[in-house]
């Protein structure tokens, strides 16, 4: 017991060490669309990034395909910065955003039912196993690195096959969010009465402009979204005239990270102070955690208790995906307004465009289904966008 109360104090005292080297600075700290006033709550602010599920590499797993590798160690950053995204929004969608992580209390199921999603088994539906193997149909071999934007198509397709947690992934193309499609992907209900891809409604404002809605669309559920936006904001580096935008994602409600680094060195981003970025490190190699199916998982490694690492923003490779999280139909014209105000409206050169029609110069919308077929889904699944989902085909945002 008093070496757990000392591993326990040693976590604090790298928490402590992290609030005191923060910039000494007025403005407040954004965590995932929480504000935290340092001078206040400091606390506060150690317990919500501490709560945050942290994958990292792991070794001594069962080998992925049977023969092929059993750790990630070296290739697989990206994937475990797209499991953190994916895991945020499982735990916004089970848990709630306010939800907090205490070690020395008894975790809800649900907690430990999303743990089991990730666990490094070739049965758990979110796995490196399984996704891995359902990056080969994104044209990535086993073993090879990956980018935002084939790690958010990987995710799109994975929750495919998760019953439990009824998650839609949205990938935007084109640096475009298009309300129609999303609408055709949330509302695939098998029920006679539910209407799909129905017209959404603009709704008019006090100040006489509109703006896209999805209040027309009345079926029996809503599937909760996670809305991935794969963009290049810049040639080499990201430029400077989208950094605030960038920002004021983080300070949205709807906030559930970004997904970005440095070339061939990813990271999930999870807020900023002034002109830094805080982030969770995938890059530590950790033993594999070996629990049976059902059973509450050992969780004091998925859980970052150390110091989170800082970068300049300008510093940021300009190939991110940003993430955002809506729990209910509410939730998503929030957000909606929310775009239109802080960064349509606010900025000159726009980081992505929402619009309401699907462009008709693009491709037909096809909203992707499960495969009839008792499988993994990894050699099933084709995607119905080609066109715009390898890492070359970002369209450069005007600079």
């Amino acid at each position: 017991m008093e070496a757990v109360l000392a591993k326990y104090e040693n976590q604090i005292n790298a928490f402590s060490e992290f609030l005191e080297d923060l910039p000494d600075v007025d403005e407040p700290v954004w965590i995932l669309g929480a504000r935290y006033d340092l001078k206040t709550k400091k606390s506060e602010l150690l317990s919500d990034v501490r709560s945050r599920l942290w994958f990292t590499y792991r070794k001594k797993f069962s080998p992925i395909g049977g023969t092929g590798p059993s750790s990630d160690a070296g290739w697989g950053c990206m994937l475990r910065c797209g499991q953190m995204i994916l895991a945020q929004a499982l735990v916004c969608r089970h848990l709630g955003r306010d939800w907090r992580w205490d070690p020395e209390k008894r975790q809800p199921k649900e907690y430990h039912r999303i743990l089991h999603c990730f666990l490094d088994k070739k049965d758990s539906c979110y796995s490196i196993h399984q996704m891995a193997q359902m990056g080969v149909g994104e044209g990535k071999s086993v073993g090879e690195w990956y980018g935002p934007n084939t790690v958010a198509q990987v995710l799109k397709k994975l929750a495919l096959f998760d019953d439990w947690n009824t998650l839609a992934v949205y990938v935007s193309m084109d640096n475009t969010v298009v309300i129609e499609d999303i609408s055709k992907s949330l509302f695939l209900i098998s029920h006679p009465n539910a209407t799909v891809g129905r017209k959404p409604e603009m709704e008019k404002k006090a100040s006489g402009e509109k703006t896209p809605h999805l209040r027309s669309q009345r079926p029996l559920d809503w599937r909760p979204l996670l809305l991935v936006i794969p963009l290049r904001m810049g040639i080499n580096s990201i430029n400077p005239v989208y950094i605030q935008a960038f920002k004021e994602c983080f300070k949205m409600p709807q906030s559930c990270g970004v997904l970005g680094g440095k070339p061939n060195l990813a990271y999930y981003f999870i807020g900023f102070i002034d002109d830094e970025l805080i982030y969770l490190d995938p890059h530590t190699t950790q033993q594999a955690v070996d629990t049976e199916s059902g059973s509450a998982v050992d969780d004091q490694s998925y859980h970052c208790q150390r110091t989170p690492h800082r970068m300049k923003i300008t510093s940021l490779d300009p190939s991110v995906a940003l993430g955002f999280f809506c729990k209910s139909e509410e939730d998503f014209d929030s957000w909606c307004d929310l775009v239109q105000q802080e960064l349509l409206k606010k900025r000159n050169l726009r980081m992505f465009e929402l619009v309401e029609k699907h462009p008709s110069h693009w491709p037909p919308f096809v909203p992707p289904t499960k495969p009839e077929v008792q499988t993994t889904g990894a050699e099933f699944i084709e995607s119905p966008d080609k066109l715009f989902e390898s890492e070359e085909e970002f369209e450069i945002l005007n600079v």
